[in-house]
């Protein structure tokens, strides 16, 4: 026991300097990881998360309901991606939630969405492939990050559209289930007028179920 304490003694006396240091920066790190927390928490502002929103109109009434949410990177996979889609997440404004991805960046970031939200719905393929009755739709896809209106929280939404409803949204204004959703509708309808206008900012896949 005795040989064991002198071994230790004798291992920091040579190498305590490197421990100082190790130390200080564990220190630094878990201070900075707890004041980026504690910042996100008061803007609630969340954008290395992606969440997947399907949006609908049932009875006259906005139903907005989460199909996935998921951390950026386990979606994109590579770390640069997924930094940069946060980068580019802060670009967006009150007048414009479209997250600007460039054009030739834009298909792996929405085929990446697209291929988490299609293995939800795997089965349908399935059961079609087999031979069996499925219901399928068209839907659209596009990643945003809304700032306006009563947004409780932002991160980076993947909002999931059937095609024929983003393409002839009613004139009149739905009733929402809750106040918060009007920000919601005005989106909607801005995607709509810019799928009109750029329909490569989109991208269409087919949900079978």
């Amino acid at each position: 026991m005795t040989d064991i304490l002198r071994s230790l003694y004798d291992y920091l006396s040579d190498n305590w300097p490197e421990l100082v240091w190790l130390l200080a920066a564990a220190f630094m790190a878990s201070f900075l990881a707890g004041r980026r927390a504690r910042v996100q928490w008061e803007r609630r502002e969340f954008l290395d998360r992606l969440n997947v929103s399907l949006n609908s109109i049932d009875n006259g009434c906005l139903k907005i309901r989460t199909i996935l949410e998921m951390d950026v990177r386990g979606i994109f996979l590579n770390r640069t991606a997924a930094e940069r889609i946060v980068a580019l997440s802060k670009k967006t404004t009150e007048s414009d939630p479209l997250i600007p991805i460039p054009s030739s960046d834009r298909w792996y970031y929405l085929n990446a969405v697209l291929n988490e939200v299609s293995e939800r719905f795997a089965v349908g393929q399935l059961r079609r492939d087999a031979g069996l009755k499925v219901d399928s739709h068209q839907y659209l896809l596009c990643l945003t990050c809304e700032r306006a209106g009563a947004v409780r929280t932002h991160k980076i939404r993947a909002m999931l559209i059937r095609k024929d409803l983003l393409t002839s949204l009613p004139d009149e204004t739905p009733t929402y289930e809750s106040p918060n959703h009007s920000t919601r509708w005005e989106t909607l309808n801005f995607l709509a007028a810019r799928y009109e206008d750029s329909p490569e900012s989109f991208l269409e896949l087919e949900i079978c179920f």
